[in-house]
């Protein structure tokens, strides 16, 4: 089998990487041990699986060769038992392992950055705003992921115009990716009179984080501002030029930042952000050009999609584009959402799949 001799051919690089690591000549170069850690830590987890499906199909082997040899009833009913546990098991474990296999998004691991913006609907799609940033927060809790806000336009209502946190922790980019697209709520708004129901929506943006060292942006090609943050009302909030600007002039995309006290590190957080929209804007405009089909693929993080419809009165969520519905809209809301990134990680590795 083809993914068997691919995995056989792994673990034998796996067993050169571990005696590569111990070998003093690797140790002392700083930047070869650099890499081939970076190498045995991205099989790793590859090869331990399939250890545990070389181990389980011994068992199969073994329970066969039970049913085939024994001639004793009750052993011959607990070698059946065991040979259709084992099966069962190892054809979950191939799907599994046929899953481990697919390239990685070379982004996968990095930190997200998160745009919520509230879309039509005026108040009640603010309020919707500050609801769906509370529910990432509570995943993110609830998964050990650290939230930093870097910029924030409130509402009156306590809502949001506009939240950009970043999400920090291995794979943050990889599990929240699919959740780009327009996000939807139907429900009464606490400013209806008259009990009607009003469809608002939000849309919400999923990049990778991109360090200089990763994606750099020429200084000629950016045009700086400094002036004074401001509040609500157009208040200022401090008496020094902290806020700062950036356009990026060949993209004409603009960030602003002004959360910090300190104007260098606005500047360092308007540039985070500018280096993540510069980026994920150029590969998009690239792979538009390659992919007539990018707006049908999952994940192509058109912010234009409808992704989501959260439906308080009949207490439901839908995601539209594997057609998975929980009717538990407050869990869903208190961050519980992990059954929408499995499947659509699932989805996608399916679709990889049949690709190939």
């Amino acid at each position: 089998m083809l993914l068997l001799d691919r995995l056989e051919r792994m673990k034998v690089d796996f067993e050169h990487l571990n005696r590569d690591l111990t070998d003093p000549a690797v140790i002392n170069n700083r930047e070869m041990y650099s890499l081939k850690m970076k190498q045995h830590s991205e099989i790793k987890e590859i090869v331990e699986k399939y250890e545990e499906y070389m181990a389980l199909e011994k068992r199969c082997r073994d329970a066969k060769h039970l049913l085939d040899t024994e001639r004793d009833q009750e052993m011959i009913d607990m070698a059946r038992a065991e040979f259709i546990e084992c099966e069962a098991r190892l054809k979950a474990m191939t799907l599994e392992l046929e899953y481990m296999l697919i390239p990685k998004d070379k982004d996968y691991k990095k930190n997200a950055i998160m745009e919520i913006r509230a879309g039509t609907g005026g108040d009640e799609a603010g309020l919707f705003a500050g609801d769906l940033y509370k529910m990432y927060s509570k995943w993110c809790e609830n998964n050990k992921y650290k939230i930093e806000i870097m910029e924030s336009s409130p509402t009156n209502l306590g809502g949001f115009k506009e939240i950009i946190f970043m999400v920090k922790g291995s794979d943050a980019y990889g599990k929240l990716r699919f959740e780009s697209g327009t996000h939807r709520v139907q429900r009464v708004p606490t400013t209806e009179t008259q009990g009607r129901i009003h469809t608002s929506a939000a849309t919400v943006a999923v990049l990778p984080e991109q360090e200089e060292v990763d994606f750099e942006l020429k200084p000629d090609d950016l045009k700086i501002e400094v002036c004074r943050a401001s509040g609500a009302g157009g208040q200022h909030v401090n008496r020094t030029e902290s806020a700062v600007r950036i356009v990026h002039l060949p993209t004409m995309l603009e960030v602003y930042c002004q959360v910090q006290r300190s104007q260098i590190k606005n500047r360092e957080m308007a540039m985070t952000i500018l280096r993540a929209r510069v980026k994920n804007k150029l590969e998009g405009d690239e792979k538009a050009k390659l992919d007539s089909n990018r707006k049908a693929q999952i994940g192509s993080g058109d912010r234009s999609e409808k992704i989501r419809t959260y439906n308080y009165p009949q207490n439901r969520v839908t995601d539209h584009r594997i057609g998975l519905t929980i009717y538990n809209l407050e869990s869903v809301m208190q961050g519980n959402i992990d059954d929408f990134i499995d499947k659509l990680e699932d989805d996608y590795n399916q679709k990889q799949l049949a690709e190939k």
